[in-house]
């Protein structure tokens, strides 16, 4: 057996492993049935799921007649702007709000490609911020504060 797609394997095993944890993180929660769900059904599930689609995924690497391919070194440097744009939102989120917030992360994160510009940055920022809005604030009712805390009192 040799791994052919060294790309496809780490995604696999990757993959294979966050699904396992999910799934064995979210066990210790009741269950429930399909029809009445309880707060470990749908973590579980996807947990399995993504565990399988891993599997599916280490076995297409090693298959003799895919084409080969090897893995690139890491890129580091947007890795860590990625990470730290993360942060800095879960951070920032209470005090300035969700608007801000979120802008501050799309402008961070764009800033890890080379195809930065700040047209598609200002354009997936609006569309991120307002798809939140929509789906997290008035559809889901979540109690995230929307405008920073200076201006909203």
């Amino acid at each position: 057996m040799k791994i052919v797609r060294q790309k496809d394997f780490a995604s696999g095993l990757l993959y294979i492993v966050l699904g396992i944890a999910f799934a064995t993180a979210s066990y210790g929660y009741r269950m429930g049935t399909a029809s009445r769900m309880g707060p470990g059904y749908f973590p579980f599930w996807l947990g399995v799921l993504m565990a399988v689609i891993g599997a599916m995924v280490l076995l297409g690497s090693i298959r003799s007649h895919a084409e080969p391919e090897t893995m690139e070194r890491w890129a580091l440097k947007p890795l860590f702007i990625i990470l730290g744009s993360v942060v800095v939102f879960g951070l920032l989120l209470e005090t300035f709000g969700l608007v801000l917030s979120l802008i501050v992360l799309v402008v961070g994160s764009s800033l890890a490609s080379h195809e930065f510009t700040w047209r598609a940055t200002l354009i997936n920022a609006v569309v991120l911020v307002i798809f939140s809005l929509i789906v997290f604030v008035y559809a889901l009712s979540l109690q995230f504060p929307v405008w920073p805390t200076f201006i909203a009192g």
